[in-house]
């Protein structure tokens, strides 16, 4: 395997927004793209490794952008940027259909598509998918599932997988049956993996334990969400997945 990256400049109308991009470049042929949106610090090293893991499994992926350029490293712009999006679905569509367009691109994409979020990423991803857009497949992964416009009958046409930490303050058991009962009303096709032990932000392997209240790394967790996403994505866009 010949794993290459590459960064990519791109613009969400005049913001300027940085990606990245990996793909393994020995594999033969065309194949899915994998958008991969970071968590609340923006495209780093997490974001960046989960890129990398699923160009590994075999797909196209290009880790982007939801900020743009001057917000990630200062907190204050990036509380603000977090806080803007929540509340414009529209903004949140624009943004991802940006970095949507730069994956499509590619001439090694065949045109199934899909979007895996881990933190804000996920809310991202689930209020993409709740705008009735017509990406094969999203998954959150320890995302938050809130949501100020919940979804109608037959609005949703993605499916949807979400991994969540049984113990993540951030996103209480009352949240998931919330958003259990959304999706049943909504009439999405929606899995939902909860596990046991596991807080919020289980999959950044780099975090320092007890830095950031509620947030630890969780290994089995990190595992199982993986092979569990792969899995998924396997179903959703009809790709056994690699041995």
């Amino acid at each position: 395997m010949r794993l290459e990256t590459e960064q990519i400049v791109y613009r969400d109308g005049d913001v300027r927004l940085d990606g990245f991009l990996a793909i393994d470049a020995d594999r033969a042929g065309k194949r899915p793209g994998v958008l991969v949106v970071h968590g609340g610090a923006g495209v780093d090293d997490h974001a960046r490794g989960r890129a990398r893991r699923f160009a590994e499994a075999g797909f196209v992926v290009f880790a982007c952008d939801m900020y743009g350029e001057g917000v990630t490293g200062n907190r204050e712009r990036i509380m603000r940027h977090i806080g803007e999006l929540r509340t414009s679905r529209g903004a949140i569509v624009r943004r991802v259909q940006a970095a949507i367009e730069i994956l499509s691109s590619r001439p090694e994409v065949d045109g199934r598509m899909a979007a895996v979020g881990y933190c804000f990423g996920g809310m991202i991803v689930l209020e993409y998918a709740r705008s009735g857009s017509t990406i094969s497949a999203v998954v959150s992964v320890h995302g938050s599932l809130e949501t100020t416009s919940p979804a109608v009958p037959s609005s949703i046409r993605a499916r949807i997988l979400v991994c969540h930490g049984a113990l993540d303050p951030h996103g209480p058991m009352s949240h998931v049956t919330a958003f259990a009962e959304e999706m049943k009303n909504a009439g999405a096709d929606y899995q939902l993996i909860v596990y046991g032990n596991a807080m919020h932000g289980f999959t950044h392997e780099h975090a320092v334990p007890g830095a950031t209240p509620g947030v630890a790394y969780d290994a089995l967790a990190d595992q199982r969400s993986f092979l569990a996403t792969r899995t998924f994505l396997a179903e959703a866009l009809k790709q056994m997945p690699a041995r």
